[in-house]
């Protein structure tokens, strides 16, 4: 069944979703020269080697907590089978003590950014999904907000004279390779696209408790921002789809139609929590 939208109003929301990454735009051009007087300060000094064992901490807690995936491979009983294992391997190796913290998780943010790009760029090519111009508006837009994101994360880490990351994550890569053969009508493609979102917001909140300064904080809370409108949006859609009643996805709604977990299938938890975050070493160059 096809997608019943309203053009004008999804145009709409669209506006709406450009205004919340202008507030992001502008929060990373407002933070950026602090970033190169930061870069100037720690030029040609060592590793703060303070730094690397406090973060080494604060991981050590997160992974306690469950954080980095590990809480999501438990819940679903992974943890014992081989893709489990891959993941906690990852997880639990040190942090590298010859690189700046705050770098490896600015290349490993600009790595997740760069694969949502190249995700959302494969949904665009499949035969379905111009069914809908509108549609394809929408991906073109989300998909150029990533590439911002990728930039102004490349940005700051040139900022800190690193290597921008120009290449995809190297962990989930694979799994997207795997998925867009698989991807055969709307409920696939959100369902890849929702699980790349919700990577992402997930890596960037627990990325706020490692971060040692508060610009790049700043510049990654404005993100994350973005990051959960857009997995609100898929959860949403997703939930409307797997019900079988896609001619609910319209706009404007009738929100008398709508199921009453309708308001509440955008933010299932109370607390967003960093269930499926990204390690920061995982796309460091």
């Amino acid at each position: 069944m096809q997608m019943a939208i309203d053009d004008q109003r999804l145009g709409e929301l669209i506006v709406e979703s450009q205004d919340l990454q202008a507030d992001s735009r502008l929060a990373s051009a407002q933070v950026k020269p602090d970033l190169v007087e930061v870069g100037r300060s720690r030029r040609g000094r060592p590793v703060d080697q303070d730094q690397v064992r406090a973060y080494g901490a604060e991981r050590r807690r997160l992974l306690r907590n469950g954080g980095f995936g590990l809480g999501t491979l438990a819940s679903r009983g992974l943890i014992g089978t081989a893709f489990g294992t891959a993941v906690t391997g990852i997880v639990a190796a040190p942090v590298s003590a010859q690189e700046n913290v705050d770098v490896q998780i600015l290349q490993t943010a600009a790595s997740l950014e760069n694969l949502a790009v190249a995700t959302y760029g494969a949904a665009l090519t499949l035969p379905f999904f111009n069914e809908n111009q509108v549609v394809v508006t929408f991906a073109q837009m989300t998909m150029s907000q990533h590439a911002e994101h990728g930039a102004a994360f490349n940005a700051a880490a040139e900022d800190l004279d690193a290597m921008p990351q120009e290449a995809t994550n190297p962990r989930y890569q694979p799994i997207v390779d795997a998925a867009v053969p698989t991807l055969v009508d709307y409920l696939s493609v959100v369902n890849l696209a929702a699980t790349l979102e919700e990577v992402a917001g997930d890596t960037y909140l627990a990325n706020l408790s490692l971060l040692q300064d508060t610009e790049l904080r700043t510049l990654m809370a404005s993100v994350l921002a973005v990051e959960t409108q857009h997995l609100a949006v898929l959860r949403a859609v997703r939930a409307l789809l797997e019900g079988g009643a896609p001619q609910l996805i319209a706009l404007p709604t009738d929100v008398a139609a709508l199921p009453p977990a309708a308001g509440s299938v955008g933010f299932p938890e109370s607390f967003y929590e960093a269930n499926m975050a990204s390690p920061p070493e995982e796309g460091a160059l």
